[in-house]
Order: structure tokens, then C-alpha cells, then sequence
């Protein structure tokens, strides 16, 4: 008989100490299945960085164990690493319809050929090697969201997934309370729960409220234009929009390339449903008069090169604010987004236009659950031991804080960070040695594991940078004409580049080719003196790259 081992180990590859980038890795003998693979997005400090992304690096050291990754919702922060990853692992993906259509829309983006996407429904179980998964309807702010109860031979570790306690949801069920219960009930060893709202008290508002409170800004402003901004994969919200404008009597065109993406996957496996003669098309808006018109936009988090922002700029090429727009930012601000979207306001404001945003009014419900809400989900599962997810450190922390409020034993929990690796037995729980992880940084279409790219961009946007271009023999390798220095962002002054010169030429006549042996060394050389002047003169150290050609 085969002899099980009483352990079961979770690896941290994101989604703790940080808000996006969720991943987990839950492994038991010789299986290994994957929680989510979401990006989060670049903050100010990664210039040029499109996208972030967990490390996968102990996935491939471990592929053999890896059974396959489940997806707990279609959100950005929770499959948009997978374009990615499956380029390096090719296992198979277990997700609702609406997850694996928009999943399935970005592999073809990303040109990955013959995914392996397997569609589950609520109430469903799926067996991977030692691991069965049961999937549990969750109300969130997207179809198809759901929690996980993953059963292995010790015991069950119930994963909350995003959710909220919406007893009036717009669309689908309410949470499966009852299912949620039973398995509480049976037991549970280890609750991972999210963490992204617990410092909020009471309760999320209901998508109800918001859709009444939408109805309302319509008619008070029955003759102006109505620019909406929301997330794109907020499909709830969306099809709120879509009902309150055909019931006044308005066209939706929709702006910004995700959120066209999203309609589509959504309409095509009827999770959205478009009134008839509803949707225009986005260049034949001015075809229209405002009062008879609804823009859809992305943009609710103040990204750079979102439609609402190129709207605010006075970039965009579709939509000129004016005097008689209204602006409904319909989102909450994501931590650390909070100064690029009051830019975004105040430049609307500039342009004429009447702002409404969380602030002023009740135009968004979060998906994420309050105080209460997590009080009812400890309640009802009772785990022995919990390890609060999806948050930066000091909502983790305040999770903790929570789950001892309810009487939990705080040697029973355990906050993680990325790397981290928990060992659970039906009577411990404890920290194992660190696994690899972190995050790779993808710039257009190719993801960097190192760091050392944005190191010098920050480097290079600081300190500046300088090129040198000399020609020598290459028969004797003197040099043959004087050389050119490039400076960019370094401010030098004509003395110096004419000093720098000089370095440049005394430096290639001592240590030519003959000398040295290749050209490699000589520049080394140019690049230390230079380095060594620069600083003396200027207390600066740019970048120096030396470039030497044969002629």
C-alpha cells in the first residue's frame, strides 16, 4: 500500500505583501497544483516596464509534479501572467467559460499555440493526482468567480478566491453559503482568504445600489454627454451600463481596446446581453447629439495610455471634452494609483467637464469583501490554521488581527511573503526554507528575469548617459580621426567633452590592439577613466559606452 506523507506544502509566488501578481502553488507528495497567474502593473519606478509578473522559476525546476493551474476568476490580477507562463509550461488550465474565453483571447494575442483549457462549473470536482478541487459559486465583480475546496489525503485547504457577500447581485447567484457551510462543518485544515478590503468595516455595497445610483445620474443629466470610466473585465457593471442607457434612450460606443475585448468574450457565451441597436461604433460618435449618448472608457486607474486619460490629455482622437460632458469614474482607486487618477480629474476639470467619482457619489460596488463579510466566511469554515492572501502587508496583517478577534489562535496563523514556503500537518503549521520567486518584467512582448534593466533605465534617467564613437587602423590600431562623445542628460559642458576627447585618444594610443590583444580591454580602460573624470568634475556617474570600429 502506498504510504502517504502528512504534509502539505504552499508556495508563495505572489498575491501576498502586494496587491496583483496572484499565485500559489499548493504541493502534496508528488503533485503540484497552481492558484491563479495574474500581473500586477508597473508602478513610477520601473520606467518602461508594460507589465509584472511572477517568477516561475520553482514551477520549471518542479514540472514534473505540476498536475495544473486553476484559475479562480477572470481578472487581470489573476490570469494575466498565463500568456507567459504557458509559454514555459505547458500544463493544463481549469477555469469557468467566461475565465478561460478571455484567457483563451489573450493566448492568441501572445501567439500560444494548443492550450490546454478545461471549462468547470460551480458545484463541479475535478481530480488531480492526489488533489480533488471542488468549485464553489462566489459573488465577485465578474461571472464565473469562484472559491476552491482542494481535499488531500490530511485534510482540506479551502482557497477563498476574490469575493464578496452580495445577497442582490445583478447578475448569477448569490454566494454559495450553504456549500461553504457543509465543508466548514466537515472541517478544514488550512483557509486561505483574501485580504484586499479588510480594512474596510461592514459591509460591500451592493451592485444594486449602484445601478439605482447610475439610473439617477442618467436623468440628472438627461442633456449632457455621459463618459463612463470602469475596468474593463467589470462585465456586472458594464451590463448595468448597457440596461440604464437603452432604458434612456442612448448609444453606447465603447473605447479602449481591453474593454472591447471583454464585450466580445462576454456577449459570446451570453454572460453579457447588448440591447438591440444599443452599441455605435466609438468614430461615429459625433454622428450623435450628447443627449443621446453614452461613452464607455477604460482608464479608471489614471494609466498612461488609457482612453480616458488620452480623453483628459487632449490626446485622444475619438473624444474632445467639453462644457457638456459628465464624467462618472465608476471604480475605486487601486493602492498606489491614487495620484495618477486625481491627474486624470483635475486635467477633465481643466477641459470644462463635471467629474463625479467614489468620493461624490456611490457609482461602484467593490468585489472584494468587507470586515463582515470576512467575519462570515471565518465564521462558517472554522479552519485550524489561516494564512490571510491577496494583500499588501498591512492588510495581511489586519486579517490576522481579525481572524484572533474571532477567537483564532495566533500560533495558528501565519503571514507569508513572496518566496515563502509553508509546511501544514494535521497539527502544525511552519515556515520551510524559501523557494525561487519574485517577479519578471515584460517590456512589449518579451519578459526579462532580471532586475537589471529597469536598474538602468532609473541609472540612465538620473545620471545620463554618454556614448563615445572612435575609428582605428585596423592594421595598426592607432587611432584616426578625433572621436565623437554623445552626451545625453549628463550636462556637459564643451571644456569637458574636449577633455573627454583627449582621454579617449591617450587611452587607444597606449593600450591599442597590438598591446592588449582586443579591443574589449581598451574600452574597459576608456570606461574607467572617463568614469573617474566625470565624477571629479561633475559628482556624477553616467552610463559610458565606448564604441570603437575598424577601419
Amino acid at each position: 500500500m502506498k504510504k502517504i506523507k502528512n504534509s502539505i506544502k504552499v508556495h508563495f509566488l505572489g498575491g501576498v505583501g502586494e496587491i496583483g501578481k496572484n499565485m500559489t502553488a499548493i504541493e502534496f507528495n508528488n503533485d503540484i497544483i497552481v492558484i491563479d497567474a495574474g500581473l500586477t502593473f508597473p508602478s513610477q519606478d520601473m520606467p518602461g516596464v508594460d507589465l509584472v509578473i511572477p517568477d516561475v522559476t520553482f514551477l520549471i525546476q518542479n514540472k514534473q509534479k505540476l498536475r495544473g493551474i486553476i484559475l479562480t476568476h477572470g481578472h487581470e490580477d489573476h490570469i494575466g501572467a498565463l500568456s507567459y507562463v504557458l509559454k514555459d509550461l505547458n500544463v493544463p488550465v481549469y477555469g469557468t467559460k467566461l475565465t478561460l474565453t478571455l484567457l483563451d483571447n489573450k493566448l492568441k494575442e501572445q501567439k500560444v499555440r494548443n492550450p490546454k483549457l478545461y471549462s468547470v462549473e460551480p458545484k463541479t470536482s475535478i481530480k488531480l493526482g492526489e488533489f480533488k478541487v471542488e468549485f464553489i459559486n462566489v459573488n465577485h465583480s465578474i461571472p464565473g468567480a469562484v472559491a476552491l475546496a482542494i481535499n488531500t489525503p490530511i485534510g482540506t485547504v479551502l482557497h477563498s478566491g476574490d469575493f464578496k457577500v452580495d445577497l442582490t447581485p445583478i447578475g448569477g447567484e448569490i454566494i454559495d453559503i450553504a456549500r461553504l457551510t457543509e465543508i466548514g462543518k466537515k472541517g478544514v485544515l488550512l483557509m486561505l482568504c483574501e485580504s484586499t478590503n479588510v480594512e474596510r468595516a461592514g459591509y460591500s455595497m451592493s451592485e444594486t445600489v449602484v445601478s439605482e445610483n447610475l439610473e439617477r445620474l442618467f436623468i440628472q443629466n438627461k442633456f449632457r454627454r455621459i463618459i463612463i470610466a470602469t475596468f474593463a473585465s467589470n462585465v456586472y457593471r458594464i451590463q448595468q451600463i448597457l440596461n440604464i442607457a437603452y432604458k434612456n434612450r442612448r448609444k453606447v460606443a465603447f473605447n479602449g481596446r481591453s474593454m472591447l475585448n471583454v464585450i466580445e468574450a462576454a456577449s459570446k457565451i451570453g454572460e453579457l446581453n447588448v440591447p438591440p441597436n444599443t452599441i455605435v461604433d466609438i468614430d461615429k460618435i459625433k454622428n450623435y447629439a450628447d443627449k443621446d449618448l453614452v461613452v464607455v472608457s477604460t482608464g479608471s486607474q489614471g494609466e498612461p495610455m488609457s482612453a480616458l486619460t488620452r480623453m483628459a490629455m487632449g490626446e485622444s482622437s475619438q473624444v474632445t471634452i467639453g462644457k457638456n460632458d459628465t464624467i462618472l469614474i465608476s471604480a475605486s482607486p487601486i493602492p498606489g494609483n491614487e495620484k495618477s487618477i486625481y491627474q486624470v480629474i483635475n486635467n477633465l476639470y481643466k477641459k470644462g467637464a463635471e467629474v463625479v467619482y467614489e468620493a461624490l457619489e456611490n457609482i461602484h460596488a467593490s468585489g472584494h469583501a468587507c470586515q463582515e463579510e470576512l467575519k462570515i466566511m471565518h465564521s462558517i469554515i472554522k479552519p485550524k490554521f489561516f494564512i490571510p492572501v491577496h494583500g499588501e502587508y498591512r492588510h495581511l496583517v489586519k486579517h490576522a488581527e481579525l481572524a484572533k478577534s474571532l477567537g483564532m489562535r495566533e500560533s495558528n496563523i501565519l503571514i507569508a511573503e513572496v518566496g515563502d514556503s509553508l509546511e501544514i500537518t494535521p497539527k502544525t503549521i511552519k515556515r520551510r526554507e524559501k523557494i525561487v520567486a519574485g517577479s519578471r518584467l515584460v517590456d512589449g512582448l518579451s519578459a526579462n528575469e532580471a532586475q537589471s534593466v529597469v536598474k538602468d533605465r532609473k541609472h540612465i534617467s538620473i545620471e545620463g548617459i554618454i556614448v563615445i564613437v572612435a575609428c582605428v587602423s585596423s592594421e595598426s590600431g592607432i587611432i584616426l580621426q578625433e572621436p565623437d562623445v554623445i552626451g545625453k542628460g549628463a550636462g556637459l559642458s564643451d571644456s569637458q567633452i574636449g577633455e573627454m576627447k583627449g582621454i579617449v585618444i591617450s587611452s587607444i594610443q597606449e593600450y591599442n590592439i597590438k598591446t592588449l590583444g582586443n579591443y574589449r580591454d581598451v574600452t574597459n580602460i576608456i570606461r574607467k577613466r572617463l568614469k573617474d573624470y566625470l565624477y571629479k568634475k561633475t559628482k556624477k556617474s553616467p552610463m559610458i559606452l565606448p564604441i570603437i570600429t575598424e577601419v
